[in-house]
């Protein structure tokens, strides 16, 4: 299973970018409180359009509570700060891609506490950084190549 775990987002519409791309790859969405909008915001429910009905969504209520839970699990976490290439890692089969807020990222006591799962998508040093939902989505892509697109249709 691919998780998509999103740690304290504030951007309504990229969260609902971001479960759009979770419908579309049978991705569970984890989102991790507090949350910077009300879920049922219409600019949520719009940026995902339809397809709300179709996303498995799982609400925690910290950020300590969700790292306390899955502990023992497949664990990535998404930064400008990361270690690793995110396209040098063999994924599993039941793996979390950790993202964080807009405004800060994860932050270091994070990125140090889990250095050699912290992961980076490249691109030019002179641009701050990607949006997160297209990170997201490059990311979770990247997995399903891994896997060779398990359950996805082509055209």
């Amino acid at each position: 299973m691919l998780n998509i775990v999103l740690f304290e987002p504030e951007i309504p519409q990229n969260t609902g970018n971001i479960a759009r791309t979770a419908a579309c790859t049978g991705s569970r969405l984890i989102l991790v409180h507090p949350l910077g909008f009300d879920i049922s915001e219409k600019s949520v429910r719009h940026a995902g359009l339809d397809y709300w009905k179709d996303v498995d969504i799982i609400e925690y209520e910290n950020k300590e509570k969700f790292l306390s839970d899955h502990r023992n699990d497949e664990l990535y976490f998404f930064s400008v700060r990361g270690k690793r290439c995110f396209s040098s890692v063999s994924y599993g089969k039941d793996v979390y891609l950790i993202f964080g807020k807009e405004s800060t990222g994860l932050g270091c006591e994070i990125l140090s506490e889990y250095a050699d799962r912290s992961l980076y998508i490249p691109m030019r040093s002179s641009v701050r950084s990607l949006n997160l939902s297209n990170s997201v989505a490059i990311a979770a892509y990247e997995v399903l190549r891994c896997w060779d697109y398990p359950f996805l249709g082509g055209k």
